[in-house]
């Protein structure tokens, strides 16, 4: 122990950088973080019992949090690089808490699309109260997140994060549609992926760092950051539903090919196993189309090569938020695209 401390000691520039490097990005995160869910709970006052019941179900604080922390984190990147304030804006704290909310409303009505029974390991709001309700739920929060964002007052702001709700509803039309061509199909997918997971992601980190920052380089790198992570993200997901089980991932393994949704693992082993094109085609409706699928997929490299591309775009991330001058939260957000690949569930 004592010789490999002082190694680790001799190998950093200095102290600062071996601080700065290994400090946990959730922990750095969530001292802005203190009370989300109950800050989120007082944007949802409601009248009805059930209505409150339904949303409080969702905002249970048991989630990482994962998308506040890293608007809060990129809020102090800007903010550090700009002036180098060390305080996160109570305007930047509250597009931390809309994101969220968007976020959980975008479940709420995916979970009524898809006919899910679970989400992170409990029974959906759809399987609980019924579809009518789950979905007028997820409306109900979208509109406290439109509400509180009119209240931070900036008209950019505003346009920015409402293109992310234009966005998911896109890459939800983009996801019910199918390519026959291989190489449109296969920007078809990513596209519905930006849509649907890293437009989020992205257009959160630009406000954040248009609160804190006037110069639109920062504004295009906090975007191109939280983009790229967002894509990272969402394909780590697509191959956990082939390589990890259900207990670990909180929801059935295999789901979207019973959706009928070709992802990564899915189109990357088409081009090894062309039969694949016609379950493709047909969403795989036949009888043992999921399994031939999926044994198809796990002999293919179709999990390596979606792995290797998300790779590829945390590699992009990491590149762009390095543009910043050096900060503990800069450092974070460099940690988090490792921790996105190296994610289990």
């Amino acid at each position: 122990r004592f010789h490999h401390t002082s190694t680790s000691h001799l190998c950093s520039c200095s102290k600062t950088v071996s601080d700065e490097k290994y400090q946990d990005p959730f922990q750095l995160g969530r001292k802005d973080l203190k009370n989300l869910y109950e800050d989120i709970k007082k944007e949802l006052l409601v009248s009805t019992a059930e209505l409150k019941e339904m949303c409080d179900y969702y905002f249970d604080g048991k989630g990482k949090a994962f998308r506040p922390v890293i608007v809060v984190l990129m809020a102090r990147a800007c903010n550090i690089h700009h002036n180098n304030s060390r305080e996160v804006q109570a305007s930047q704290r509250s597009v931390a808490i809309i994101a969220e909310m968007i976020h959980t409303a975008s479940l709420v009505h995916d979970d009524v699309i898809d006919d899910a029974n679970s989400r992170r390991g409990k029974m959906t709001v759809n399987q609980i109260w019924g579809e009518r309700k789950a979905v007028l739920a997820g409306d109900f929060i979208l509109s406290a997140a439109s509400l509180a964002l009119a209240r931070i007052g900036n008209t950019t702001i505003i346009s920015v994060l409402t293109q992310v709700i234009e966005d998911l509803v896109r890459g939800e039309f983009l996801q019910l549609g199918s390519k026959e061509n291989e190489n449109e199909r296969f920007a078809h997918y990513l596209e519905k992926t930006f849509k649907k997971t890293a437009s989020l992601i992205a257009n959160s980190c630009k406000a954040v760092s248009i609160l804190g920052c006037p110069d639109p380089k920062v504004h295009e790198i906090a975007y191109q950051y939280g983009k790229n992570v967002g894509i990272a993200f969402q394909l780590i997901d697509d191959v956990l539903d082939f390589t990890s089980c259900a207990d670990r991932l909180g929801k059935p393994t295999a789901a979207d090919l019973k959706l009928g949704l070709a992802t990564g693992p899915v189109l990357f082993a088409c081009r090894q196993f062309p039969e694949m094109n016609a379950m493709i085609m047909r969403r795989f409706s036949k009888p043992g189309d999921i399994e031939r699928a999926r044994k198809y997929v796990l002999q293919s490299d179709g999990v390596q090569q979606t792995t290797y591309l998300a790779q590829r775009y945390c590699h992009e991330a990491t590149r762009e938020i390095s543009k910043l001058r050096p900060s503990p939260e800069r450092e974070a957000l460099i940690q988090l695209t490792e921790m996105v690949l190296m994610r289990d569930k």
